[in-house]
């Protein structure tokens, strides 16, 4: 699994392990992992990743968190995720969760003659990721999305069903050509060892986490070691509207200062902070085909080293292990 990024840059001597390199990434070329202290230091915005040795995709998908739960919201909804595709956001988030299926009957409608122009990702209850209960959950989806195969099947957080018995769930869902590929969500480093120690735990794809400038804790262990297997993570909420730290960011000074200097919101700009760490995918949700552009356009800025400095200040990385923040 390879990340990659869309322009050639040059990053010149960098410390790796002690060691000065020189480095070029160019167009589908494989992408330095760095140690994370050196990435933090000369991090640059890494505008798409690529999944399974397969799709390359921009690094900002869309979400669809909340979509489905108002009808007289639906026709701006699927307006948005068309206009998604139109900007060339592929990925599309959702999951059987969101609306209770109202979500996916939304991603169905927008993708209606659009199938082949999206990498479709889902995500099954802990309660029925496994047995013939898995199965019945795929068909569900793959019914309100209007498609008879899913890019992506995830599951939604770890529960009753043993990794073994979800394992054997997903395989038996890609012998039938109903998913892809499989991967997991919310799980936090301890859960992803147990994982990998599990026979056929290392073909999961993706662990899709909570993460943002103020929730940083998957820094410390789980991103390093992510990006170690070249195994992209998908980042919720990245524009912190979850989760236990998200309180003050939009409107912090120090995003103000770096938007105005972007003429960006600031909405972009933490956008741009996530998909600037290497193997990462972002995935806001947009409810409206200007709020999509907006997204969009943050894969365009690029952020300084002395911004970066800046908004490590105001929220640092993490020193020490912290439970995963999660919803």
């Amino acid at each position: 699994m390879t990340f990659v990024s869309d322009k050639k840059i040059s990053l010149t001597h960098i410390p790796l392990h002690g060691m000065m390199s020189d480095i070029t990434v160019g167009y589908k070329s494989p992408v330095l992992f760095l140690p994370l202290c050196d990435i933090k230091k000369e991090m640059r915005t890494v505008k798409n990743v690529t999944f399974c040795g397969q799709a390359t995709l921009p690094a900002i998908g869309q979400g669809t968190w909340y979509m489905g739960e108002r009808a007289d919201n639906r026709q701006r909804e699927v307006a948005a995720l068309r206009a998604g595709l139109d900007l060339g956001l592929r990925l599309i988030d959702t999951a059987e969760m969101y609306a209770d299926g109202g979500a996916e009957k939304v991603v169905g409608e927008a993708l209606a003659g659009r199938r082949d122009e999206a990498y479709l990702v889902s995500k099954v209850y802990p309660w029925n990721a496994g047995g013939q209960k898995i199965i019945a959950a795929c068909e569900g989806s793959l019914r309100r999305l209007k498609t008879d195969y899913l890019d992506l099947y995830l599951l939604h957080w770890a529960g009753s069903f043993s990794f073994e018995e979800t394992i054997e769930g997903m395989e038996r869902l890609m012998a039938q050509g109903k998913i892809r590929r499989w991967g997991v969500s919310n799980l936090d480093y301890d859960d992803m060892q147990a994982l990998w120690r599990t026979p056929g735990g290392q073909q999961c794809a993706t662990n899709q986490v909570l993460y943002h400038l103020a929730s940083r804790g998957i820094e410390y262990d789980l991103l390093p070691w992510c990006q170690q297997q070249r195994m992209p993570v998908m980042a919720y909420s990245p524009l912190a509207q979850a989760g236990r730290l998200r309180s003050g960011l939009l409107n912090h000074p120090v995003v103000n200062e770096i938007a105005q200097a972007h003429n960006a919101t600031g909405a972009q700009i933490l956008l741009a902070w996530v998909i600037a760490h290497p193997g990462v995918v972002a995935i806001p949700k947009a409810g409206s085909a200007e709020h999509v552009k907006q997204n969009a356009a943050a894969l365009e800025i690029a952020l300084s080293a002395n911004e970066i400095a800046l908004l490590d200040s105001a929220w640092p990385a993490p020193k020490g292990k912290t439970a995963l923040d999660m919803v």
